[in-house]
This record gives C-alpha cells, sequence and structure tokens, in this order.
C-alpha cells in the first residue's frame, strides 16, 4: 500500500497517513479486546507530563501470537514497514498509550531516536507505526508533528517531569522554519513516522479517550550493537491479514497475547523514558 510517491512523502515529511489502514471491525475487536484486557491494565504504568498529567501505556518487546501480535505481524504492517525502511524489519517494540478522557497526560516535543540512540542503535533508519484505536482530534490529544523536522538530525533531550523532550531552544527554532501539523485521525487510520521526527501530544481535556497502540520496527541492518530492554534482530514471524479478525474474534474475551509485558517494577525499559 506504500506506492513510490508515498515513499517520497515519507522521506521528504518524515511521516506518511494512511487512511482507514484497517476497517472498522478489525481497529473495532483491538479496541474492545484492549479495554477488557486485565493483562494490558495490570502491566500498565504512568509518566508524570511536568504538567500536572500523566500518561499511562503499557509495553512489549516481542509481538506474540494475539490479537495485538496480529496488528504487528500481518503482511499490510510489514509490507509498509519494509518499503520505507528499504530493508528486512523486525518488530523492536509495541506499546498500548491509554490516554483517557479528561485525565490523560501531554508528550513533550521528542523524537524516539532520541531515546533508542541510548540503546546501541547506529542509525535512525526506524519507523514507528501509530494506530488510532479511538479517534484522535486536537480536543483529545491528537499526536502533533513538524513535518521534515526528521532531517535535522539527532536532538539533545532533557527530562521534563517523567518525560525526556527534545532542547525547547532548537525546537522554537526549528518551529520557525518547519511546518507545525495536528494530526488528527478516525480509528484504523495508521500514521508511519521516522525516528527523528519531532512530535507530541496534548493533555486530553475532552470526554473521549484516545487509545492508540503503536508498533516500532528496526531495520535488520541496523542491529544494535549492544543488548538493551529493547530486543536486538530477532526474525518476525508474518502472518495473513485475515488473521487480525481470526485471532480478535477468538480472544475478545481473552488476553491480548501479549505475553512479555514489561513490568515497571523491575524492567529498565519501564524505568526509562518511552513516549508518545
Amino acid at each position: 500500500m506504500i506506492d513510490s510517491k508515498l515513499q517520497s512523502d515519507y522521506h521528504t515529511s518524515g511521516y506518511v497517513l494512511l487512511r482507514e489502514f484497517f476497517s472498522k471491525e478489525e481497529v473495532g475487536l483491538l479496541r474492545e479486546t484492549a479495554k477488557r484486557d486485565k493483562a494490558l491494565d495490570q502491566h500498565s504504568f504512568g509518566r508524570k507530563d511536568g504538567e500536572g498529567g500523566t500518561v499511562r501505556l503499557s509495553l512489549w518487546n516481542h509481538p506474540g501470537q494475539g490479537i495485538y501480535g496480529a496488528f504487528a505481524r500481518c503482511d499490510r504492517m510489514v509490507d509498509a514497514a519494509e518499503v520505507l525502511l528499504a530493508d528486512e524489519p523486525y518488530h523492536y517494540h509495541s506499546k498500548m498509550i491509554m490516554k483517557d478522557a479528561r485525565v490523560g497526560g501531554a508528550w513533550a516535543w521528542h523524537q524516539d531516536y532520541g531515546y533508542w540512540y541510548q540503546n546501541g542503535v547506529l542509525t535512525p533508519n526506524l519507523v514507528s507505526a501509530f494506530i488510532a484505536v479511538d479517534p484522535a482530534t486536537k480536543q483529545n490529544g491528537c499526536l502533533q508533528v513538524i513535518k521534515g523536522s526528521h532531517l535535522c538530525g539527532r536532538i539533545e533531550h532533557t527530562l521534563t517531569g517523567d518525560q525526556a523532550g527534545a532542547d525547547p531552544e532548537r525546537v522554537d527554532a526549528i518551529m520557525n522554519r518547519m511546518d507545525h501539523q495536528w494530526i488528527e485521525m478516525e480509528a484504523g487510520d495508521v500514521l508511519f513516522f521516522h525516528s527523528n521526527l519531532l512530535h507530541r501530544s496534548d493533555r486530553n481535556c475532552s470526554e473521549s479517550p484516545r487509545w492508540s497502540m503503536i508498533c516500532c520496527y528496526n531495520a535488520k541492518s541496523n542491529d544494535p550493537y549492544i543488548d538493551s530492554h529493547h530486543p536486538r534482530y530477532t526474525p518476525l514471524q508474518r502472518c495473513e491479514d485475515a488473521q487480525i479478525l481470526v485471532l480478535g474474534k477468538r480472544e475478545l474475551n481473552e488476553s491480548g497475547g501479549a505475553s512479555d509485558f514489561l513490568d515497571p517494577g523491575r524492567d529498565s525499559s519501564a524505568t526509562s523514558l518511552t513516549d508518545d
């Protein structure tokens, strides 16, 4: 689904938005499963935003065999990641961002590679796929991006609350030259974005939740040179797109199938800085 124009747009802008990438039925099963999933809830942890709010998220390394894994491993997702990375992709990690109504906190301007650089990843050739589980609007804290900011290279990050944000002076200078955009999305839309793209989100001040699932992929040739809390190259077991509905219907009242949720009480990734 990524043609040459979309590929060019991605490298120019740092992102590409694919509308209706997943059907209403597919994303509906994901939403209902996630919001009933006790394991997902029990393994969630918070990130204070430095503005009085907290974002809740759960994070896992390997995709698993359930509905979460089916979204991350399905042909349409892996094909898109492969085109954008120009290499074999592997699953770096996934997370569910639970930005609940009225209480979901903000994320400061940051780059994902600003964090992942510390994990021994040598180049920023990683891509994140932001799946809108709920509709994302300005009112409920949709993602914001600075178009083309991935071309600025890696920017220094400093702590704001529990989060690491990009150097504010440099971000202000970049915003004076590049376009600041709000990415409003319907459930089932997917935003693929470069690991150096500056992005943030505001607090959810609405009555509507804004949950999202983000699948992050690294290129095989970009295999980290050291071990960290996220995996080194691990071949990805692809599945057919149809498995999303099969697994979703089977597991609606069960666990979402991500067997290795990261425990904030003992795992370094949960006490380090995560994003979005």
